[in-house]
């Protein structure tokens, strides 16, 4: 949704992700450039980088959406589960922040967005592996804000909470699962903890990205940008 978001308003658009034929597919829908890489894995997100860099030269624009979200008791949440979602939903923005950069100061310009969750703003329990990491993005979006507001790049964090997404319908499942509800209820309690009383739409996430790209938005820097119906305030 973001890569179409992106390419209807104008932005030549590269998708980069492990699922190959996912982002073909997704390419090709935005008539961009794909990337096969998986975040976890560093060089290969370097040798995306530099095929990137040699079709169509350095990016002006990131947009750090992979992650994951598992939950857990405190006493189940085991220490790979912890790695994982530290490595996923913080190290892998924070190495590809580190590696754009550059060249966004070089040209004065530049668009540093992460996927957070309002989940890096508030507290859910049986969440903390998730819940940490996303804290730890929105911190590192505090701080590169900081360290290169005078440079012409911005760096944000969008923080929605639940979306109408497979991982939302994951997230019903496993209530359900665990409290035996019927999975029609579950889904109502995720859509109950906003008060519209609705999940998100991915419209919605890609407008806010779409706003932050804009050239008009050179003065929202190092926010954190609920869109949670207001669950979060």
């Amino acid at each position: 949704a973001i890569a179409l978001k992106l390419a209807s308003t104008g932005h030549r658009v590269a998708v980069l992700g492990r699922d190959a034929s996912a982002i073909d597919e997704t390419a090709r829908a935005v008539e961009g450039l794909a990337l096969t890489a998986d975040v976890t894995d560093q060089p290969s997100v370097e040798r995306a980088l530099a095929k990137l860099r040699e079709t169509w030269g350095d990016p002006q624009i990131v947009v750090a959406n992979a992650g994951i979200a598992e939950s857990a008791t405190l006493s189940d949440t085991s220490d790979d589960a912890w790695d994982r979602h530290m490595l996923i939903n913080a190290t892998a923005p924070f190495r590809l922040a580190r590696a754009v950069a550059p060249a966004m100061i070089a040209a004065k310009f530049g668009r540093i967005i992460n996927i957070a969750s309002n989940a890096g703003l508030t507290g859910y329990a049986y969440t903390s592996a998730y819940c940490a990491s996303k804290h730890a993005l929105v911190g590192l979006t505090r701080a590169l804000a900081v360290e290169l507001a005078r440079t012409g790049v911005t760096v944000n964090a969008v923080c929605p909470g639940f979306v109408d997404t497979e991982m939302a319908t994951r997230a019903a499942t496993a209530i359900a699962a665990k409290t035996g509800r019927s999975p029609e209820l579950a889904r109502k309690a995720l859509e109950d903890l906003s008060p519209q009383r609705r999940l998100v739409t991915v419209s919605e996430v890609a407008h806010v990205v779409a706003m932050l790209c804009d050239d008009a938005a050179q003065a929202v820097n190092g926010q954190a940008l609920a869109i949670d119906g207001g669950q979060v305030m």
